[in-house]
Formats: C-alpha cells, structure tokens, sequence
C-alpha cells in the first residue's frame, strides 16, 4: 500500500522538476525514502518536534509560509483530526495540491472544504488541487 501512495505522488510529478513538502513526518520515513530518491523532487520534511536532522521544525498551526514557497505538493499520513484543517490552510495559501492519508475508517476534519477520495492500486488517500 505504501508503495501505491508513493506512486501516485510520483505519477503526479510527471516527471518534472517539483517541490514536495511531507508535514508532520513523526518517525515514519517510507514514502519520504522513496520520493527523496528521485531527482527531480525537491523534499522537505516538517514536524513539531522534529525526529532527526533531515526534519525542519514547523508549527502547522503558525506555519513558516518561507519553507513552502513554490511547494507544488504537500502530503500528510495519519494527520491528528484537529490539525487537517491548517493542511487545507496552507495548501490554499501557497495554491498547492493536498494528500492526506488518514488513519483507515477515520473522517476527515475539513470543515466546508471537501476533499475527493482516491482509490490508486491499493491506496486510499484524500486530495485536494
């Protein structure tokens, strides 16, 4: 399954030269492995209490807006309910796509904004463009 979240990211790159941003990374590094080894993804990885190095420290709910400038992509896996409405914030303020993979049977907290649902190969995720 995760290899199919990893592929649709890529899928949508299409190739080019993008920036992607994976918010609140905690200590699960199997997409951000996968993405980090293309060349033309530019990866950034941000979380409150950062992991390791690799992780810039960011508050989603007061957002460095620096760190996403020209973000084409930003994607979460198993965001806490109360922080998917500051995703959908910033993906609109910095005009990006959203992916938010959630915990398996849990709602999204989105508030007006409604995200579509896809289903690629095994994966179920929710998008916004």
């Amino acid at each position: 399954m995760w290899q199919d979240f990893a592929d649709y990211i890529l899928d949508e790159t299409e190739n080019q030269n993008v920036r992607i941003a994976e918010i609140g990374v905690g200590k699960f590094n199997t997409i951000s492995e996968i993405l980090q080894k293309q060349e033309n993804i530019t990866l950034i990885k941000t979380d409150i209490s950062p992991a390791d190095a690799t992780v810039i420290k960011d508050d989603i709910t007061k957002p460095n807006l620096e760190l996403y400038r020209d973000v084409d992509i930003i994607y979460s896996i198993r965001p806490p309910s109360e922080l998917q409405p500051y995703l959908v914030r910033l993906a609109n303020e910095v005009g990006c796509q959203l992916i938010i993979k959630p915990l398996t049977n849990e709602d999204l907290n989105t508030g007006r904004v409604k995200m579509k649902l896809k289903n690629f190969k095994k994966a179920s995720f929710y998008i916004l463009r």
